[in-house]
């Protein structure tokens, strides 16, 4: 009834995973899973379940949905994203993560997002059903946990419905020629101080190579060709790890790396963490309502469109796999390029000799 499997987790580890199946003529009917760090522990509670299932009863549902959400986010062997990570144990923290997998129902889904929204936006909300319910549709066939898929995706059809959920909206953002000057003074005043981050230039490239704050830090020397770069990791909707890319690298962009020290293997050799930081300080010193560092990427893209470049060409800096996805950037209200004689372009990249 049953048996014992071992396998290697992302980190390296190992795990042994105890499952019980138990089937009537041919036909799975139960099954219930644990791993463990080690052999013994996983052989015991075999043992003691078997027993348990023989004197109770093979329908005797498993542990709750925070154990669940453990047991997804340790066994998952693809590199799980910091936000969803973070999400899932937020979730645990809620009342809803303490029932039995079996006791849970759509309602108690519902009442749970009800009281979410009270706290954050409808998009954050259905960020957080979508984490979950990737929880609800392996928990039962990998580890044996009573959740019910089918009431994960009634109560996702009834947030929607209800407008407890709601798809996130578009951002057309875009700094304008002034607040990115303030900005660019800003922080090359701030990069005089012993060991502070050249912001100025990490700002300058992301917008003019339309890059991401994380895949910037992920650039190495070793990753650029003329013209090209190797984006590593690029975000992608269903692979994260591994998802090595090479685009066109914008000639201001390529540039500015011209000017930056070989101090580490990677060009940018800062965290996104910090990054972040240092623009958002920089926009509420400077009083830059509503503006982000993912905006620069906007600006960037639509910088190619209003220059007359074609969607395949866009793509090709941008990464973008969907044409489709780009279409947003093509309503432009100017042409050319507004940042052509932009001041900072040539305090920042070598001039050619005259």
């Amino acid at each position: 009834m049953g048996s014992i499997n071992k396998r290697q987790r992302a980190d390296g580890s190992f795990g042994f995973t105890a499952q019980i199946v138990i089937k009537r003529k041919g036909v799975k009917v139960y099954t219930e899973a644990r791993t463990f760090d080690r052999e013994p522990p996983a052989r015991a509670w075999m043992k003691r379940r078997e027993a348990e299932i023989a004197r109770d009863g093979w329908g005797k549902p498993k542990g709750t949905l925070g154990e669940a959400i453990d047991d997804y986010i340790r066994e998952s062997l693809k590199e799980m994203g910091k936000t969803k990570a973070q999400v899932l144990n937020a979730i645990k923290s809620h009342s809803i993560a303490a029932l039995a997998g079996h006791e849970i129902r759509s309602h108690d889904i519902v009442s749970w997002a009800t009281e979410l929204s009270k706290k954050v936006q409808p998009q954050t909300v259905a960020n957080y059903l979508s984490h979950l319910s990737a929880v609800f549709a392996v928990a039962q066939p990998a580890w044996g946990y009573a959740l019910d898929a089918g009431e994960m995706k009634a109560a996702t059809v009834v947030c929607k419905k209800l407008g407890i959920t709601s798809k996130s909206k578009k951002r057309d953002r875009r700094p304008t020629i002034e607040e990115m000057d303030a900005l660019m003074a800003h922080f090359v005043e701030r990069s005089k101080r012993r060991g502070a981050m050249p912001m100025h230039k990490v700002a300058f490239f992301a917008m003019f190579s339309t890059r991401r704050q994380e895949e910037i830090t992920r650039i190495r020397w070793e990753d650029l060709k003329p013209g090209k770069v190797l984006v590593r990791d690029m975000k992608d909707p269903d692979e994260k790890d591994g998802n090595n890319v090479w685009v066109d690298l914008p000639p201001e962009a390529e540039a500015l790396i011209g000017t930056m020290p070989k101090v580490a293997a990677e060009i940018f050799p800062f965290s996104t963490d910090a990054i972040s930081a240092g623009f958002t300080r920089a926009c509420k010193f400077l009083a830059i309502k509503d503006l982000h560092f993912h905006d620069l990427r906007h600006e960037g893209i639509s910088r190619l469109f209003e220059m007359g470049q074609n969607i395949p060409h866009v793509a090709a800096v941008s990464g973008h796999r969907s044409w489709q996805s780009l279409q947003r950037y093509t309503h432009i209200d100017e042409v050319g390029d507004r940042w052509a004689k932009w001041e900072w372009k040539a305090k920042l990249l070598p001039q050619p000799s005259a």
